[in-house]
């Protein structure tokens, strides 16, 4: 029984550190990073905010929407296509519809000039609040394997950040 016990162990270990190199599991990780907020992630949104234009109350509330839409960032992964050493793996995501919002925000004020800007921000977090709506975008990820035989997720472009953020 300890014998049947350790092979169980071993081929668990060996088929879960081979997934672990995976295309796909390295799309996976990085969405996971999303959605449990994982410190880069956090670090990026405070980059975010801080190339705002925002009062302190603003900053606040605007980092709980950021955090809001990637802990409910939902994706499943559609299709590997692994040619050689590069790979490309397929997700859809679904994410609030914050672009939406924005807009929204946009044409409300679009033609006037009698407003502040802490008067537009406020109101375009408002509607960011407001989001109900979900969107969901297909991603092509590029994944590429290194010299040491390990896949790497390459950078992320910025229409895939705006998909990200619900903001494409």
């Amino acid at each position: 029984m300890k014998k049947i016990l350790t092979i169980f162990l071993f081929m668990f270990l060996l088929v879960g550190c081979s997934l672990s190199n995976s295309p796909t599991s390295k799309v996976e990780d990085l969405l996971s990073k999303y959605q449990r907020l994982d410190s880069d992630i956090k670090d990026g949104i405070n980059d975010v905010i801080e190339t705002e234009s925002l009062n302190n109350t603003q900053k606040e509330r605007y980092r709980k929407l950021i955090e809001k839409q990637y802990k409910n960032l939902t994706y499943q992964i559609k299709d590997e296509k692994v040619d050689g050493n590069t790979a490309i793996i397929t997700a859809e995501i679904e994410v609030m519809d914050y672009k939406k919002a924005v807009t929204d925000t946009n044409s409300k004020y679009q033609g006037l000039d009698n407003y502040t800007v802490e008067e537009y921000n406020d109101t375009k977090l408002d509607n960011l609040e407001k989001t109900k709506e979900k969107v969901t975008y297909t991603i092509d990820f590029e994944v590429t394997k290194d010299d040491s035989g390990n896949w790497k997720l390459s950078s992320l472009d910025n229409e895939t950040i705006k998909k990200i953020q619900g903001m494409f």
